[in-house]
């Protein structure tokens, strides 16, 4: 499976974000430049975030984005979703009910390949949806103990 980079310059947004505090709010210019990221790109990514309640945008010069809730209630499910859409990453179009391989049976027992790819893709999405963006946060700091604080500073003055 393949994700756009959209993904992961909103997980690393969530992520700075969250060391900087829910009540800040930062310009996606500022944010981008960070990163030295197209500002109009990553602002599309944010945009898609804020529709899906991730974070919340304020406009006028103070104005920004800031995550709309607690890191620890954002998942990387939640992420996923808001950038690449909903729709499962496997569609079955059933194929073996087309040409020579057709035996007929309209309403016979599912697709095991469908049914296989589905088992697989459940898991994936089980397995972002426990991974949040305070967890993260947490391993960056095991590592990486002075990144948080890096950030903060980087970010000083959010009025570009």
């Amino acid at each position: 499976m393949r994700m756009s980079e959209g993904v992961e310059w909103a997980v690393h947004s969530c992520l700075n974000l969250a060391w900087l505090g829910e009540e800040r709010a930062v310009p996606a210019a500022k944010l981008a430049a960070f990163y030295e990221l197209p500002a109009a790109y990553l602002n599309k990514q944010l945009q898609a975030l804020a529709r899906a309640g991730i974070v919340a945008s304020t406009s006028g010069p103070r104005g920004g984005f800031r995550l709309a809730r607690p890191p620890e209630k954002i998942t990387l499910m939640d992420v996923v979703a808001a950038i690449e859409g909903e729709e499962e990453a496997f569609r079955c179009t059933e194929i073996r009910r087309r040409g020579g391989s057709d035996s007929g049976e309209r309403n016979g027992p599912p697709c095991a390949i469908h049914t296989s790819m589905r088992k697989a893709e459940l898991a994936w999405r089980r397995e972002l949806a426990s991974q949040t963006i305070a967890g993260i946060a947490s391993t960056v700091e095991d590592h990486s103990p002075a990144a948080p604080e890096r950030v903060r500073r980087w970010f000083g003055d959010t009025r570009t």
